[in-house]
């Protein structure tokens, strides 16, 4: 067994569920057509739901390896449960089906209503259990060897680096912030060099107009002494 797969279940379950959703379609909608289409469509119906029930059996034992042997806690081992318990349900149809097709195709006899009434409850109840082994992996993880966390990276063909998750919020957030935080300063800034031109006015020393002014009195005093 590959390291990567926990056990065969996952394998053999696609097959179950491509098989018998193939089959139920078919018999459903051989019912509308007629000639040699509705042959054809038959045969590949009947084919489909033998394999596949066939492959169910091997689907249901893997299964239950699955479910003795997986790592899981309680959340888990409900939805396991849930999921075993509606599978049951499909392991018993579909095989009982599949007998009652190869002895009428045998005897050649027609499949009625009934068979393709039960084939359509089949297929509600393979949706069901298809629908919760979905949540077993994908809701609770199980058999899954490790979760990705999200970060920013860069995707091929220069998609170029964006957030993942929390780091989009996270990124908005700090952005605002580092906006408000610049408007801080360049606020502070501004009134510190308000504060700093009052300083330098109020602490202006004037010694120097005071001897200009006195040059120029002495000077009008002597052009004016000159003058006389």
């Amino acid at each position: 067994m590959p390291e990567i797969i926990p056990n065969w279940h996952p394998i053999f379950v696609h097959f179950t569920v491509a098989l018998l959703s193939l089959s139920v379609v078919l018999f459903a909608v051989s019912k509308f057509v007629s000639g040699s289409l509705r042959e054809q469509w038959l045969i590949v119906a009947r084919w489909s739901l033998w394999f596949g029930a066939a492959i169910t059996l091997l689907t249901g034992l893997a299964g239950l390896d699955a479910y003795n042997t997986v790592a899981h806690d309680t959340a888990s081992h409900a939805a396991m449960t849930e999921h075993r318990n509606w599978a049951i349900s499909v392991i018993v149809l579909f095989p009982l089906l599949a007998i009652w097709s190869a002895v009428s195709v045998r005897k050649g006899r027609a499949l009625g209503n009934g068979f393709v009434a039960l084939m359509l409850v089949g297929g509600l109840l393979l949706l069901s259990t298809a629908w919760h082994g979905g949540e077993v992996v994908y809701r609770y993880g199980l058999g899954v060897m490790s979760l990705p966390e999200a970060d920013s990276h860069k995707h091929a063909e220069g998609a170029g680096d964006h957030p993942h998750g929390d780091d989009e919020a996270g990124t908005s957030k700090d952005g605002h912030e580092h906006e408000h935080d610049a408007a801080t300063s360049v606020g502070d800034s501004h009134d510190h060099a308000h504060d700093s031109t009052e300083m330098d006015d109020s602490t202006m020393d004037f010694s120097g107009m005071d001897e200009g002014l006195d040059e120029g009195h002495a000077a009008h005093s002597d052009t004016g002494d000159h003058a006389h």
